[in-house]
Order: structure tokens, then C-alpha cells, then sequence
């Protein structure tokens, strides 16, 4: 099969409109359907198209004949704000769909969202109250905005995801995100997590006991190492990768988010697009289960 974004996005269009047959809407069908609606956001996530006005231009010369309707720039901003629930079920969907699913090794890591710079506009933001203050330890800077805590396997296919506060500390976070989603931890008998140094908690530690699973992250230098610390180093890089892939091909950090839905929504298309690319990846035999080079163009 020739891998290419429109092999991909016919795959994609075929398997969200699979899902959602026999869902009956409300009112008036609109013009632009839901599977088409989601479609569209992965390949302006692929093409790397950050403005949603620009984006909405480009489709008709980038890809010719896939979109006989495509709505303004607002009503598009709006379809893809109330489809964050849809969204966030398609990447579970997409991501069971692959056998990595049943990785029985997990990475955690959190990762800064930056929603502005200037601090007037972080006070008349939407999203004061919310979003906040943090320190980049990674890149040595502040910036104001939410962390995205990403939970996914070695390969990069994302599990489950959160965004929250800087101010929120992580292992709390994590514990949260997992509360919320229970049924992940169902039928994962050795599951392993693995994290920096943030997430050593003995509170941590005996929940995941108590769940069947374990952490393994670097201890402080005063003590003792645990065993298996020594391999987690080259393994803990991954994480770091997959954020690369978010932020240098998918462009997280211009988002344009300037609410809360708005944001999350932006970064729920991001992680669809990287996972429908595994998805596709692992379903024709590419040697790279995360390259999104065949799609970028």
C-alpha cells in the first residue's frame, strides 16, 4: 500500500465514520459531518498549517476534491471546540485499534503549553484563573500557560493525556488522570511506568501498588539506586521524543488557544494527528512506527 496523507486520511475518514454509524444527531445534518469535521483537523495538524483562516484557504489546492464543503473560519473554530469529547474518543479509538496497545510499559512525563507572553495579555486572557506560571527546568525558562501530562508507550502512541496548571504537582496530577480513566489499569498484570525525578511520591508508589502496577524513576543522589534505574536513562529519552514530534512537526506550541476549551481541543487535534499516523503506521508495516515524514507534504 503507498503510504502517503491521502492513503491516510481516506483510512481515517472510513474508520471515524465506522464508528459512528447508527449515531443519530439532533436537528438539522450539518453540511460538514462529524467524520469529515475530524479528518480535516488531522491534515491541517499533518500539513502543519497553525491558523485555522489560512488553513481553511489552503484545503482546496492541497487536497483537491476531498472536502466538497468547507464551513468559515468561525463556524469551523466552533465544530472543532464542541468536538473535544468526539475527539478524545477517536484517539482511544485509534489508539485500541493498534497493537500497542497492550505495551505493558508505560512513559510519563508532563510538558509546558505556553498561551501567552505579555503580561496584560495573560491577566485579560480567558484563561486567568486557569493557566498559570511555571519553570521549564528543560529549557531553563518561565512562561505562562497549562502543562500537558502525556501518558504513552515507547513508541509514542498516546494512552491518555491531561492538561493542568503549572502550579499542580505532577505526581497528583498523574493519580487524577488515572482516578478519571480506571478501567486502564483493568488487565495490566506487570504494568510499568516509567518517570523523571518529579514523580517520586511513596504516596505514588502504593497507589499503583494497590492497582498492580509499579514506577520506576531515578532516585536522589543521597540514595541507594533501585534496581534497574541504570536502563531507565536511554528509555526516559522517548518521552522527550515524543514531544519533539508534538512541538517540531505538529506545531503544539502554536496552538492559538485563548480559552480553556479552545486549548485543549488544539492539542486533542495534535494528538489525534500523531496518533492516527501510528495508527496508519502500524497497520501497513512502516519500519518507523512514529515518522509523520509521508504526511507532512
Amino acid at each position: 500500500m503507498t503510504t502517503d496523507l491521502n492513503t491516510l486520511l481516506t483510512a481515517l475518514y472510513v474508520r471515524i465514520d465506522d464508528y459512528l454509524a447508527g449515531r443519530v444527531r439532533t436537528g438539522r445534518p450539518p453540511r460538514l459531518t462529524d467524520s469529515e469535521l475530524l479528518t480535516l483537523a488531522v491534515a491541517q495538524a499533518l500539513l502543519g498549517v497553525p491558523s485555522e483562516a489560512r488553513w481553511l484557504r489552503l484545503v482546496p489546492a492541497a487536497l483537491p476534491g476531498a472536502f466538497p464543503y468547507l464551513p468559515g473560519q468561525s463556524g469551523y473554530n466552533k465544530r472543532l471546540r464542541t468536538a473535544l469529547p468526539l475527539l478524545k474518543r477517536v484517539i482511544r479509538v485509534l489508539a485500541a485499534d493498534t497493537d500497542l496497545w497492550g505495551d505493558p510499559v508505560w512513559l510519563v512525563d508532563s510538558t509546558p503549553v505556553e498561551c501567552a507572553r505579555s503580561r496584560p495579555t495573560a491577566r485579560r486572557s480567558d484563561l486567568a484563573g486557569t493557566a498559570g506560571y511555571g519553570y521549564c527546568p528543560s529549557h531553563s525558562r518561565w512562561f505562562w500557560g497549562l502543562r500537558l501530562h502525556l501518558i504513552c508507550t515507547p513508541a509514542g502512541l498516546p494512552i491518555t493525556w491531561a492538561l493542568a496548571p503549572p502550579r499542580h504537582d505532577d505526581r497528583q496530577v498523574l493519580m487524577c488522570v488515572l482516578d478519571a480513566d480506571a478501567d486502564l489499569l483493568v488487565d495490566r498484570p506487570g504494568l510499568l511506568l516509567l518517570a523523571d525525578k518529579n514523580y517520586i511520591s511513596a504516596e505514588l508508589d502504593s497507589y499503583l501498588h494497590r492497582r498492580g502496577a509499579a514506577l520506576l524513576r531515578p532516585s536522589y543522589r543521597h540514595l541507594k539506586p533501585r534496581p534497574g534505574e541504570h536502563l531507565l536513562a536511554p528509555v526516559r529519552q522517548l518521552i522527550e521524543s515524543v514531544y519533539d514530534t508534538l512541538k517540531g512537526q505538529l506545531d503544539l506550541e502554536l496552538h492559538g488557544g485563548r480559552s480553556l476549551t479552545g486549548v485543549t481541543a488544539r492539542v486533542a487535534q495534535r494528538l489525534l494527528a500523531l496518533t492516527a499516523a501510528i495508527w496508519h503506521n502500524r497497520a501497513t508495516g512502516q519500519p518507523v512506527t512514529r515518522s509523520l515524514i509521508a504526511y507532512d507534504h
